[in-house]
């Protein structure tokens, strides 16, 4: 799916990377690459060299000189502050960027499925981080993406809501049927929400795991 250098401040990013239908979480310290990695899948930076291809298109080809806009490449982003618009109410920050009906999924529905149909007419300054969240995904899912990127989207919430919150996006990654890739500093989190995680360090990939079991942290491959 991804195969991919870029030249950053203290070292290179070197990631290869297949990602299946999957729930895929990226743990590593700060400054270990992991949000230029999903940068460069949404088309907001640009690596130097290598492939990026999702379900058979290739969305960023060094040598086939390939680029794609961001807003072609149905990758969906949840940011980490979740980027909503202040002025815009729930709903219509749900419905931004909404193509068209994804398998008759429609705002109000989306709304329901996330349990926040009831908030539809207040603005984000009028609700909890949890609830911002779930509008975010909402405002994500409704552009109808083939890949879904979440950058960090629980860190700014308590433990409570993390907890709940965390089984939300697993129900939403197994009914919607495409790739997650999530990025955490969180261990514990990583292995509640991953089908596989794998760590990040100076902008390599140095383990890889199914969640079924826990890696020896001390082995480097490749």
């Amino acid at each position: 799916m991804l195969n991919i250098e870029k030249e950053l401040p203290s070292f290179r990013l070197r990631v290869n990377l297949r990602v299946l239908n999957e729930f895929l979480v990226v743990v590593g310290p700060s400054g270990a690459g992991k949000t230029t990695l999903l940068q460069c899948l949404a088309g907001l930076q640009r690596p130097e060299e290598g492939e990026i291809v999702l379900k058979g298109r290739v969305l960023y080809s060094s040598t086939g000189r390939v680029n794609i806009p961001p807003r072609l490449r149905r990758v969906g982003y949840v940011f980490q502050d979740y980027a909503l618009f202040p002025h815009l109410t729930v709903e219509q920050n749900a419905a931004y960027g909404m193509k068209n009906r994804r398998n008759g999924l429609e705002v109000q529905e989306m709304l329901e499925m996330l349990q926040i149909s009831h908030l539809a007419r207040r603005y984000p300054g009028q609700i909890s981080g949890g609830e911002r969240q779930r509008t975010a995904l909402a405002r994500a899912l409704l552009a109808g993406p083939e890949l879904l990127l979440l950058d960090e989207p629980l860190s700014a919430l308590d433990y409570e809501t993390r907890l709940k919150l965390r089984g939300e996006l697993k129900t939403l990654q197994r009914r919607w049927g495409i790739p997650f890739i999530l990025v955490t500093h969180d261990l514990e989190e990583a292995f509640a929400l991953g089908d596989r995680v794998v760590r990040l360090e100076r902008g390599e990939v140095v383990w890889s795991s199914s969640t079924r079991k826990r890696p020896d942290c001390t082995i480097r491959h490749g």
